[in-house]
């Protein structure tokens, strides 16, 4: 009779450990959650965007279309927009502070005025006056009067990705 008491002892353990095991998983999972409520805080950036945008508008956060004020002497250059510039031999781009550049084709060399150089980003080193500009990797200006230059005795253009502010010389 002992053996039927252990057998029964044995699968009522058994069976309790699986209905205990499978209440902590529904609760652990989640279940009866709401995806974007306080409950689930996991959100999408649209959803993000969206309470951002309600809760201006609520609290008196200005139209959905603001205007800025533009300098007809100047055009306006958005910040964010990356152009692809093609650079020829014999100029120079100098970049505004805080323009990052990428380049694409072409030998290019670090052009600056002063001792300091330029942040390559992507080595996580600096890039100092005649040095090669490495393609494909992210370069900062941190201040006006630096920027880059095709390499001496290359005949085609350079292509270099900008985003920020800059001027050709």
């Amino acid at each position: 009779m002992s053996k039927y008491w252990k057998v029964a002892l044995a699968t009522l353990t058994i069976g309790a450990g699986i209905w205990i095991g499978a209440s902590f998983n529904n609760t652990a999972t989640g279940a009866g959650t709401t995806p974007g409520t306080t409950d689930d805080p996991v959100v999408t950036k649209s959803y993000v965007d969206q309470q951002i945008q309600q809760a201006m508008n609520g609290s008196g956060g200005g139209s959905t279309n603001p205007t800025t004020p533009t300098n007809p002497t100047q055009p306006s250059q958005d910040t964010d927009e990356v152009k692809n510039v093609a650079l020829k031999p014999g100029k120079i781009l100098i970049a505004d502070a805080g323009t990052e550049f990428i380049v694409r084709s072409g030998n290019a060399v670090i052009y600056t005025e002063v001792a300091s150089g330029v942040a390559d980003l992507t080595d996580g080193k600096d890039l100092l006056n005649g040095e090669t500009a490495p393609k494909n990797h992210l370069l900062s200006f941190p201040r006006e009067g630096r920027g880059i230059q095709v390499k001496e005795g290359q005949t085609s253009n350079l292509i270099v990705m900008v985003r920020g502010g800059y001027t050709i010389k």
